[in-house]
């Protein structure tokens, strides 16, 4: 607990904007992709204000609940270009962010220069399984990244390699990066019998990374109109809806660390956006990509009226499909035949948090029997354990971590989708008609949110215990470096800690190891006992306390 996850947490985001240098690749082929057959020039971005610019009839502006709207269309190096000049302070930003990360976490210029060796040659072949249209786009946004950060690798390939940080922050799934939970329902399990799916995208890279959500609607030249929830610097795609109501979420299975970097899983789930309208076409392109991480892509399509998962890993496929049932659930473990034998993945199920949050997924369904959008996002919204119990604000086994990204429900038959606003899923659910979105005069300046079907923010966000939680995470924090750095922490504080979040057994798990640290054995037993007695989140924490406590008795 603690240190271990932020200092992996650390190498994660390394890894993710490492460089590439002296590792046997043709530099040519990654300097530049061939774009002679996009050559184009596109005109000066217009700023309007802090928070509206234009580029013709493409934009960029910011609701009044801090969600980013941008709407570009073109060819692949138009489309670059456009999302670069549009969103190249949030792109910049998010960049920043990163590399402070890197330097807070890992100030030893060493250890970040051997990292960034090791990535060398991890992503020696990842330009090999790129589709050419993607690196274009790619290369059109890198032209806008920040010189200040040339000193780490040139644009395009760091635009490159950002795109593998998902991937690679599954491959460590120890971090606790992600936590997704996604579900469907249709037919006789929702009121008006139209297919929903909900999910929350729990990649967690610290909350300055999550403050700037864009809202992207994209008008590709080839291809399907789609949107997709995002961040500056990024055209792959965690979450999504077509215009022909195939919607595309992903969930990270487990795996073993890859060997080397082939497809980022989120430029395939971006390929089967822009080119599948059904599940069947959906698994025809993820079966020609090679990936490099095991995950689970949940495919809802409006055509087929409803849900499948597609489960790719570097070795195996499956495909999982629920028969006499209207629903399907989908956490952090496999479920397909493919996978009935697959070892790692049943260690996954035994000693994880996955199998715990499906079957709250589960317990909430049958709860509400026939769901609509608002009864889809208080399940995401849903704080509390199996059989209502309470586990404490912050456990990895809620459906709410309060550390999700963002939470989203499509409503594919309709075209209707939900973003939620910050913080976390708790903030005003936003609502976009893609009819309405991709048939725009050429230039509004009237929203493009469908405010009337809005859902409000959760209450929770105006209760003490909210206040508590956020107080109790920076007081976490602030106990953690004292532990890390050895220095002397008053008893005082870790009750505080452990009372603003009396439920959940990380506060007395921190005072346990201080005190036992200290040698105050007597009171680190009675911490440590009183974590033992909490909702526990995987097999290893509960052995990490079981450790402590052995010693003690």
């Amino acid at each position: 607990m603690g240190k271990p996850k932020i200092l992996y947490r650390a190498i994660t985001l390394i890894l993710s904007i490492g460089v590439l240098s002296s590792c046997g690749v043709r530099k040519s082929l990654l300097e530049k992709p061939d774009i002679a057959a996009y050559e184009t020039q596109i005109p000066e971005r217009k700023k309007i204000n802090d928070s509206t610019y234009n580029i013709a009839d493409n934009f960029l502006r910011k609701n009044k609940q801090g969600l980013w709207e941008l709407h570009v269309s073109g060819n692949p190096l138009e489309l670059g270009l456009k999302t670069g000049s549009l969103t190249q302070e949030l792109f910049n930003e998010q960049e920043d962010i990163f590399v402070k990360k890197i330097d807070d976490l890992v100030p030893s210029k060493g250890y970040q220069n051997l990292l960034r060796k090791f990535l060398a040659w991890f992503n020696r072949k990842m330009y090999l399984n790129i589709d050419a249209q993607y690196k274009t786009e790619l290369y059109g946004i890198s032209k806008y990244a920040s010189p200040d950060y040339d000193y780490i690798a040139k644009p395009y390939q760091r635009v490159m390699y950002f795109h593998g940080a998902h991937d690679i922050g599954h491959a460590l799934q120890d971090l606790a990066l992600v936590g997704c939970s996604s579900f469907a329902a249709w037919g006789d399990k929702t009121k008006d019998g139209k297919l929903l799916i909900g999910r929350n995208f729990d990649f967690y890279a610290g909350d300055e990374f999550a403050k700037n959500k864009i809202i992207a609607f994209i008008e590709p030249q080839n291809g399907h109109k789609f949107m997709s929830v995002t961040w500056g610097g990024m055209i792959g795609v965690v979450s999504g809806m077509n215009d022909q109501g195939l919607t595309v979420t992903i969930n990270a299975g487990k795996s073993q660390f890859p060997l080397i970097a082939k497809t980022p899983v989120s430029l395939v789930t971006r390929e089967i956006l822009q080119y599948a309208s059904t599940i069947d076409e959906a698994i025809a392109i993820a079966k020609k990509r090679e990936v490099f991480v095991s995950e689970s892509i949940f495919v809802g399509s409006a055509k087929d009226k409803k849900a499948a998962i597609i489960e790719v890993s570097p070795q195996n496929f499956g495909v999982y499909e629920v028969e006499n049932n209207n629903q399907l659930i989908c956490s952090n473990h496999f479920q397909s035949a493919a996978y009935a034998n697959d070892k790692k993945n049943q260690k996954h199920i035994l000693e994880s948090h996955s199998q715990y949050r499906y079957e709250r997924m589960e317990e909430l369904l049958e709860e509400t029997s026939k769901v609509n959008p608002t009864e889809v996002v208080s399940i995401l919204r849903d704080k509390q354990g199996l059989d209502e119990e309470q586990i404490g604000y912050g456990n990895e086994k809620a459906l709410n971590q309060l550390l999700a990204h963002h939470g989203i429900v499509f409503q594919p038959e309709d075209l209707l989708v939900w973003v939620s606003s910050n913080p976390y899923q708790l903030g005003e659910f936003v609502a976009y008609d893609l009819k309405e979105v991709f048939n725009l005069p050429k230039v509004t300046n009237r929203p493009i949110a469908q405010t009337d079907l809005n859902i409000p923010k959760d209450p929770f966000l105006q209760s003490e215990a909210y206040k508590n939680y956020e107080r109790y995470r920076m007081l976490r924090d602030e106990i953690e470096d004292d532990i890390s750095e050895k220095d002397h922490i008053d008893q005082s504080r870790l009750e505080n800690l452990v009372a603003l979040n009396p439920n959940f057994w990380e506060g007395y798990f921190l005072a346990g190891v201080y005190n036992y640290n200290m040698g105050y054995d007597y009171v680190a037993l009675q911490y440590f006992e009183k974590a033992l007695e909490k909702e526990i989140t995987t097999v290893p924490d509960m052995e990490n306390v079981e450790k402590y406590l052995k010693k003690l008795r």
